[in-house]
């Protein structure tokens, strides 16, 4: 589907109030759109593959996402009522118990979250931030619209979509996870209207690499997963075996001698030849074959070396009785020659290990909609841009949080994003954030709680070149239509039994 508008993560806020929330009744009619991101196990490989290579090089070098980061020219904000109500409040517990011995007093940070990895139409290697959440096959991440919908181009979804939970520096301690189906409000998907600026994003179980194996050519050719052929130099012995037992293996190149060359013929070797004393002496100075090699070399030598030494060199003893060859050398410049060498192949496969589903390995947040004004939120996130000022105050590495008691009854507009009921609370977050969860009752004990908005807009709400707001869509009957059809979608594995890569 086409899109028309442009993206709201590096886009930002200039002056408002703070945040609004809304209580409501019925539930609205449907109204929801989806898009696939990998549709069979053998693109969801692909795709992981794409991130996993090389060390996880791709996920190395992503960076946050931004969109068009306006930092100095920010959208005005406009200062709201209260957003309509839509239908009756309602929630969908947390899956997952996990359970603290002992009361913290710090913050603890949820297991569910994580990074979405992603590729923009530019093709930017970006990502935002996102969680794991509560479905009916424990296969579900919330994040916002725009880290799923590239509203910078005309174009689809993004293009190799991964969510990885708990993900520090390469590393992915419950696997991968590769977006299957992604679901959002209608207005969002044709029209991008930021006011429904979330989405729900099916992902197959997760998945890491196992170790290589070696195997025949025809296990080799029938595998369906990733698979490599190595090139190894045996010997000209082997060789011949080789081909006497009608095995795989071919020689290369060709035996040639060294041709004398000049001194500049492209890729000439120097070589010294040892000659007389005589011959020496009458070898010019200067770069040439013949000519001298450095000064005479003169070594000390046992006498049973002395006796056997049969070269051209100068053989003498001191008044000591001690045993002396003095060589003389010039140059000789040639063509190297070659040799033949040869080879067999070996066939190597990678087994995949099946890691299992998102909520059962990490579990998943509650989802709640309609809810009342004025609770008390925690939004979670991995901040990584600068402020508007240029100050950068976080590196994205490990998530942060935000925490407002008692959010303001007032809703934000914003013309340019067609926004006209987000709620807000006072951040400093950074780019980055996009996509994080906002948690109500969120227990520190057990680490859950209820989804009750996503990060999409951060503002300068004093004009003073700092982030200090943070928006969300509010969560109405039309954001749970679009997250109940999400949740009663399957995925799947994209591993089979063996290890082998699913059709």
């Amino acid at each position: 589907m086409k899109r028309i508008l442009i993206p709201a993560s590096g886009a930002a806020l200039a002056t408002g109030l703070l945040a609004a929330g809304l209580a409501g009744t019925a539930e609205a009619a449907p109204k929801w759109a989806s898009d696939n991101l990998a549709a069979t196990p053998a693109e969801a490989y692909s795709v992981a593959e794409f991130w996993l290579k090389a060390n996880a090089a791709a996920l190395k070098s992503a960076k946050e996402y931004t969109g068009i980061t306006e930092t100095k020219n920010v959208p005005k904000l406009i200062s709201g009522g209260t957003p309509d109500v839509d239908g009756k409040a309602g929630q969908i517990n947390p899956t997952g118990t996990e359970k603290k011995t002992s009361k913290s007093k710090n913050v603890n940070l949820p297991r569910t979250i994580g990074k979405v990895f992603f590729e923009t139409a530019k093709g930017d290697l970006s990502w935002c931030s996102a969680t794991s959440i509560h479905s009916n096959h424990r296969n579900l991440v919330a994040t916002a619209g725009h880290c799923v919908y590239d509203t910078q181009a005309n174009g689809d979804v993004m293009k190799n979509w991964v969510f990885v939970p708990g993900y520090y520096q390469g590393k992915a301690p419950w696997g991968i996870y590769v977006g299957k189906q992604a679901f959002t409000h209608y207005d969002f998907d044709v029209y991008e209207d930021f006011d429904r600026d979330y989405a729900f994003v099916t992902v197959y179980n997760g998945f890491s690499f196992g170790d290589k194996q070696e195997v025949s050519k025809e296990e080799y050719d029938k595998w369906t997963g990733d698979k490599w052929v190595e090139k190894v130099e045996i010997s000209e012995e082997e060789y011949k075996k080789c081909v006497l037992n009608l095995g795989e293996c071919w020689a290369e190149g060709e035996n040639t001698r060294p041709q004398q060359v000049g001194p500049d013929y492209p890729g000439a070797v120097l070589e010294r030849v040892e000659v007389t004393e005589q011959q020496y002496n009458r070898a010019p100075v200067g770069k040439g074959n013949g000519h001298k090699l450095g000064e005479p070399v003169t070594e000390m030598v046992t006498q049973k070396e002395w006796r056997k030494y049969r070269g051209p060199g100068k053989k003498w003893v001191d008044r000591r009785g001690n045993y002396y060859i003095t060589h003389y050398y010039v140059q000789r410049w040639v063509k190297p020659g070659t040799a033949k060498k040869f080879f067999t192949a070996k066939y190597f496969i990678g087994k995949v290990v099946d890691r299992g589903r998102l909520g059962d390995n990490v579990g998943g947040q509650g989802f709640t909609w309609n809810q009342k004004v004025g609770q008390p939120v925690f939004v979670f996130g991995y901040p990584a841009g600068a402020h508007p000022d240029g100050n950068k105050a976080y590196t994205g590495v490990t998530p942060k949080w935000c925490y407002s008691k008692k959010p303001s009854d007032r809703v934000f507009k914003a013309p340019e994003f067609k926004v006209e009921e987000h709620v807000a609370i006072k951040c400093a977050m950074t780019p980055g954030v996009s996509g994080g969860p906002w948690l109500v009752k969120y227990k520190n004990a057990t680490r859950l709680g209820y989804v009750n908005g996503v990060a999409s807009l951060v503002g300068d709400q004093d004009k003073n070149g700092r982030y200090d707001l943070l928006t969300s869509p509010y969560f109405d009957g039309e954001t749970a239509s679009v997250y109940n059809k999400a949740a009663a979608t399957w995925s799947g594995s994209i591993v089979g039994k063996n290890g082998e890569i699913l059709k």
